[in-house]
């Protein structure tokens, strides 16, 4: 009768206890709000741009939407999802082995229930890009109490340049829906969790490596390493999918840098000089030796890239350590091949640009509207670029 009794009183407590750990915030809200109203947007562009450019030769016809999804990396991952790196047990030529297996495992399981590859892709992306934008907003209002911080933050996530690639069949997404939760664990000093989550993102982007580097520093930074040395082995869980996936392409290679000679064969990332790399994408963006839409790509590759080393500027004049480090690894690796490539979507993870804007907007709030005047137009170009097949970035 005792027993019953302390069940029937715990029993409200506990209800209300999972209802506080799953409550979503006024803030929370208004994120989700407004990253469902960016889905929409974006949706709108795509399937007015189909009509407006359709070819001239086939009247009142136009590419059905879900097919402007498949392009670039998203068919890429979707043909790992479906043959795996090696077909038939050879490579393929394709460059595949230069994309980590997270992403696509992900696409495999959610094929299992819902079997079409595009739907797929942009589902997982979706799901995943809700999550990462609450993680981006409470990460925020760990430096900027209230909500303002962070609903500005992730305002500037969806209206930046290239926020396309948060809604297509790409990695982008997920990879932050991973990162931030675990980033914000760590700062929370929930070190196991972190350790857990950062492992997850190593498996979908090479970014997972910055993360977890950064990781290692907040922790050296914590004053705790040795009333906490019991969770160091821990922290070298993150370094751990791309050291299996090494051992993976080895096996089938017998080449310890295959993933490297996927990048170099693919996209040019051998090893530059970062001065020699911006000269060569300075040539390739105003020397009139490319075509529009690719002289357009090197230009946005350049202002990402000066963009980024300003950031980095300002991290270290504010001592943020663990920020820069995450993105000084990611500047450095995308600054040393041939060209810049890929560098206005490695933006989109730079969450410390989110967080710095959002503070500079809260003190000077035209910053916002200046933001959203340069950006937002940009994003629907690049959107109405990539669904139409003529961006390659």
């Amino acid at each position: 009768m005792t027993n019953q009794l302390i069940d029937h009183k715990l029993a409200p407590a506990c209800g209300e206890a999972g209802r506080r750990r799953f409550h979503l915030s006024l803030t929370d809200r208004i994120v989700l709000r407004a990253y469902l109203l960016f889905h929409a947007g974006v949706w709108t562009i795509v399937y007015a741009a189909g009509w407006l450019f359709a070819d001239q030769g086939t009247p009142a016809r136009a590419l059905p939407v879900l097919s402007r999804w498949a392009r670039w990396d998203a068919r890429l991952f979707v043909s790992i999802a479906k043959d795996g790196y090696f077909p038939n047990g050879v490579g393929a030529k394709d460059a595949r082995e230069a994309f980590l297996p997270g992403f696509p495992l992900v696409l495999r399981c959610v094929h299992s229930v819902i079997p079409q590859w595009n739907v797929d892709g942009l589902l997982v992306s979706f799901v995943a890009g809700g999550v990462a934008a609450l993680a981006l907003s409470r990460v925020v209002q760990t430096t900027l109490p209230g909500q303002e911080g962070g609903e500005r933050s992730v305002f500037f996530l969806l209206a930046s340049p290239c926020a396309v690639f948060l809604v297509a069949g790409y990695s982008e997404s997920l990879f932050l829906s991973l990162a931030l939760p675990a980033w914000l664990a760590a700062k929370r000093g929930n070190w196991r969790l972190a350790a857990s989550l950062a492992c997850a993102a190593g498996a979908v982007r090479v970014s997972g490596l910055f993360l977890a580097t950064a990781m290692v520093v907040q922790f050296a930074m914590s004053g705790r390493v040795r009333s906490q040395a019991r969770l160091l082995p821990w922290l070298a869980l993150p370094f751990m999918p791309m050291l299996a996936y090494t051992c993976y392409l080895y096996a089938h290679t017998g080449d310890w840098m295959a993933w490297e000679h996927a990048q170099e064969r693919g996209w040019f990332r051998g090893f530059h000089y970062p001065w020699q790399t911006w000269c060569n994408t300075w040539k390739a963006a105003f020397s009139h030796t490319q075509s529009a839409p690719y002289a357009f790509m090197f230009q946005m590759e350049l202002v990402a890239v000066a963009t980024g080393i300003l950031l980095l500027v300002v991290l270290v004049r504010q001592r943020l350590w663990p920020e820069v480090t995450y993105v000084g690894l990611s500047l450095s690796a995308l600054g040393t091949s041939y060209w810049y490539m890929s560098v206005p979507r490695a933006s989109l993870l730079w969450w410390p640009l989110w967080s710095l804007l959002a503070a500079w907007s809260v003190r000077r709030p035209w910053v916002k509207s200046a933001f959203a005047a340069v950006a937002v137009p940009l994003m629907a170009l690049i959107t109405v670029t990539f669904t139409s097949g003529r961006w390659a970035g």
